[in-house]
């Protein structure tokens, strides 16, 4: 059963008055000096309070940065799906913060200021903190706080008071939530409303969370619209081509198939491209440009000895928000970047290459093993991307795979965001 108040907002509701702010402050110097304060923080800042210590970040410090210049900010700007929702974040936040004497903040998935806007009072003092377009906002580079621990624990949070690490924060109140393309999964950047420590409100979080829930809603419709006009386009030539094809779109969403049965995604290599590739999952195949989009054509001969044969499996856990896996073998080598619930399974797969039951995967991942159905669900996902390197019965890694982890610095900064049983007791190794 979920709680009832999983961010705990009910108890940080209370925080707000100045006794209570002067009271929090108490038990974060209490707790950053190392001693055991006689109110416990929140577990998701006493958390994010370690992360920051072992990184060596000084809580006296400025929240300055060294600004983007502004040729990489507009780049950043106009590469992200981000620049397509503001008209709709705008629509629903603006109006809001404004009356709330509060501030939008929109940054990437590096934690890097992209746009602002809100009551102009409040940008100015912004400006006084390095809140302003180019800044840098992740945990490593400013310590606990809403931008930078909702990147690190892919999650909303809210922040407020003397709960940011770094006491220049200390007169603010921040709730965020991050947003992900729905196409792939793929961390996209953060929502943030910011304001002085008198404008926090617990329905903050509540209303941030929504804004991002339909941002993300907006860019699932634009990609089904998307697929749609690819498969105007594809449909005729897939009816000339003989053998087994689809067409897809860059992502690997399908727009039309024939020959084959439908497939749900083809996972693809980051360094897709066309001419003759190989794919895990299909085979030797032949891929020709469409618009919006990939022709795949399977060739239906036999491969020769070794070809698309894998050797090796990288697994890269040492970012702190991406993680990733690396395929090596006779046709050369491919990297797929990882959801964090398929990272926690690949690496627990990696500790375990004897195998796990679907049971014990459900302990290892929930503290449930009756939740062998969802663990189901996510390795048959897992092995559209890994059929030659996964096998079952029970779940593991093939014998004749080398398989690489490469880990964080620090053992407790092991996938961040996980709450799986297995990364929470792998944090408490020795380093």
């Amino acid at each position: 059963m979920e709680p009832l108040d999983p961010h705990g907002l009910s108890r940080l509701s209370a925080l707000h008055s100045a006794d209570a702010a002067r009271a929090l402050a108490r038990v974060r110097d209490t707790a950053l000096a190392g001693g055991t304060p006689h109110v416990a923080p929140r577990p998701v800042i006493d958390a994010s309070w370690q992360r920051v210590m072992r990184i060596g970040i000084d809580p006296d410090r400025s929240t300055s940065s060294e600004l983007l210049p502004a040729g990489e900010l507009e780049h950043r700007r106009r590469a992200t799906a981000l620049g397509e929702l503001l008209p709709s974040l705008s629509q629903g936040l603006i109006a809001v913060v404004q009356a709330s004497q509060q501030i939008m903040v929109v940054t990437d998935e590096e934690g890097r200021v992209l746009w602002r806007d809100g009551d102009r009072g409040v940008m100015r003092k912004a400006d006084g903190i390095c809140l302003e377009a180019g800044a840098a906002w992740s945990e490593e580079t400013t310590g606990t706080n809403g931008i930078g621990t909702a990147l690190e624990l892919r999650r909303p949070v809210q922040v407020h008071s003397a709960e940011h690490f770094v006491r220049t924060l200390h007169d603010w109140t921040c709730a965020a939530a991050p947003v992900h393309d729905p196409r792939t999964g793929r961390l996209l950047g953060v929502i943030d409303v910011s304001g002085a420590e008198s404008t926090f409100h617990p329905a903050t979080l509540a209303l941030v969370e929504s804004v991002t829930r339909l941002a993300e809603a907006e860019l699932r419709d634009r990609h089904v619209r998307s697929v749609e006009r690819l498969r105007s386009v594809a449909s005729p030539i897939l009816c000339r081509v003989g053998g087994r094809a689809l067409a897809v779109d860059a992502h690997g969403w399908p727009a039309a198939v024939t020959g084959m049965p439908p497939v749900d995604r083809l996972p693809l290599p980051k360094s897709f491209g066309a001419g003759r590739r190989w794919l895990p999952s299909l085979g030797m195949c032949a891929v020709e440009p469409l618009p919006g989009g990939w022709l795949v054509r399977v060739e239906e001969e036999a491969p020769g000895p070794g070809e698309g044969a894998v050797s090796r499996v990288v697994l890269d856990l040492s970012g702190r928000r991406r993680t990733s896996v690396t395929v090596s073998g006779a046709a050369g080598q491919w990297t797929h970047e990882l959801s964090p619930r398929h990272a926690e399974l690949l690496y627990v797969l990696s500790v375990h290459r004897e195998g796990r039951s679907a049971a014990e995967l459900a302990a290892d991942l929930f503290g449930d093993r009756t939740r062998t159905v969802t663990v189901r669900a996510e390795v048959s996902r897992l092995r559209r991307h890994l059929a030659q390197v996964l096998a079952h019965r029970p779940y593991r890694f093939v014998d004749e795979v080398e398989v690489e982890v490469v880990p964080p610095p620090h053992p407790a900064d092991l996938l961040p965001h996980s709450t799986a049983p297995a990364i929470t007791a792998a944090r408490r190794l020795p380093a």
